[in-house]
C-alpha cells in the first residue's frame, strides 16, 4: 500500500470531501479524486461513496479509516517526541557499567537524576564484561578502562587511585602494617575472575610479588565482584584494595600504607554517534560529572574515600 496514497486517503476521511482535502494537500481536487481512485484499484474495494453534499466512507474505507487515524496519531506523536526530545530530557536510557560501580556508586545516586528528570527511564546493567553499543545492547556504558571500538563517543569522566583498606576492626585485633613487607604477617584480599572491573584490580598482589617484597602472600580469600571484595574487608576477614566507590560504602575502612600508590584507573563515558545530540545523553553525562565532582570534594564520602579520587572531567 502506497504511504503517500494512504496519507491522501487520511486526508479526504477527516475533510469529507476532496476539494476540503486538496486544499490542506496543496493538491487539486482532480489530483485528490486520481489518487484515492488509484488507491481503490489497488485495494479492489470502494472507500468513498460519492455524493452531491459530498464522501460517505464506505464499511472497507471505516475500516482503512480506523488504522490510518491510529498510524498517523502515532506518527505525529513521535514526530512531537522527537522534538521535544531535543530541547527536554525524555524517553529510555539503556546505562551499562561494571557490577562495583553500578552497585557501589551508581545506584544509591539514581535518585538524584530521576528527580530531575521524571521523563526519562533508566535501565541499568551491571556487567563486568563489556557490551556492544554498536548492536544497541545498551545506549551508554560507564567504562573503568580506555574503550577499544573506535567508533564511539567517549568523555573521560575521572581518574583515581586504588588505595589501600582494612576496617577499624581488623587493625584494632591485628594492628596497623607501616610498610609492605609488614604485609606477611596479615590476611590478604583479592579478586577472582576472568572478566576484570578494571585494570590492574590486584595491583598490591602482584607488586608484592614482583618487587620480591613477599613471595607468598596470604591471599585468604579472593572473589570475582569488587563490591564483594569490599564487602569482605569490611567485615574484617583482611586486608585489600579498593576503588573509591566501593569504599566510600562502607564507613568503617580505614585507608592504610597511604604513601604507596597503585596505577591509577580512569572512568569513561561512552556512547555510540548516533546518539550525540540525544537530551537524555548529555543530562546523563552532566549527572555522572556533577555526582563525580561532588565525591571528588569529599562532600557527600568519608574523607578516606575522597582523598583517592584524582580529578573530574575538564
Amino acid at each position: 500500500m502506497d504511504w503517500d496514497k494512504l496519507r491522501i486517503f487520511h486526508t479526504v476521511a477527516e475533510a469529507g470531501s476532496f476539494t476540503h482535502a486538496g486544499d490542506r494537500l496543496n493538491l487539486s481536487q482532480s489530483a485528490v479524486s486520481r489518487q484515492i481512485s488509484a488507491l481503490e484499484d489497488v485495494l479492489g474495494v470502494p472507500l468513498f461513496h460519492r455524493h452531491a453534499r459530498g464522501l460517505i466512507l464506505t464499511e472497507q474505507g471505516e475500516v482503512l479509516h480506523r488504522t490510518a487515524r491510529e498510524v498517523f496519531s502515532k506518527l505525529a506523536l513521535t514526530q512531537a517526541f522527537l522534538s521535544e526530545n531535543r530541547e527536554k530530557a525524555a524517553g529510555k536510557i539503556k546505562v551499562t557499567t561494571t557490577s562495583g560501580f553500578g552497585l557501589s556508586w551508581l545506584t544509591p545516586r539514581l535518585h538524584h537524576f530521576m528527580e530531575r528528570h521524571p521523563h526519562v527511564e533508566v535501565t541499568l546493567l551491571l556487567e563486568d564484561s563489556d557490551l556492544d553499543l554498536s548492536m544497541r545492547e545498551a545506549d551508554v556504558a560507564i567504562r573503568l578502562h580506555p574503550p577499544t571500538q573506535p567508533d564511539l563517543i567517549q568523555r573521560h569522566l575521572a581518574s583515581f587511585h586504588m588505595p589501600i583498606y582494612a576496617s577499624r576492626e581488623y587493625l584494632e585485633e591485628h594492628g596497623t602494617p607501616t610498610t609492605l613487607k609488614d604485609l606477611a604477617d596479615h590476611n590478604l584480599i583479592g579478586f577472582a575472575g576472568w572478566h576484570l572491573p578494571l585494570p590492574h584490580v590486584n595491583w598490591l598482589i602482584e607488586r608484592l610479588v614482583k618487587d620480591k617484597i613477599i613471595l607468598h602472600p596470604k591471599v585468604r580469600l579472593a572473589v570475582n565482584n569488587i563490591a564483594a571484595v569490599g564487602m569482605a574487608i569490611a567485615q574484617g576477614n583482611g586486608i585489600g584494595t579498593l576503588p573509591f566507590y566501593t569504599a566510600s560504602a562502607h564507613p568503617n575502612l580505614v585507608r592504610i600504607l597511604p604513601d604507596v600508590h597503585g596505577p591509577l584507573a580512569e572512568a569513561f563515558f561512552v556512547y555510540p554517534e548516533e546518539l550525540r545530540s540525544s537530551k537524555r545523553i548529555s543530562v546523563f553525562r552532566d549527572f555522572l560529572l556533577e555526582e563525580l565532582n561532588t565525591a571528588r570534594t569529599g562532600k557527600e564520602t568519608p574523607s578516606h574515600s575522597a582523598e583517592p579520587f584524582i580529578s573530574s572531567a575538564d
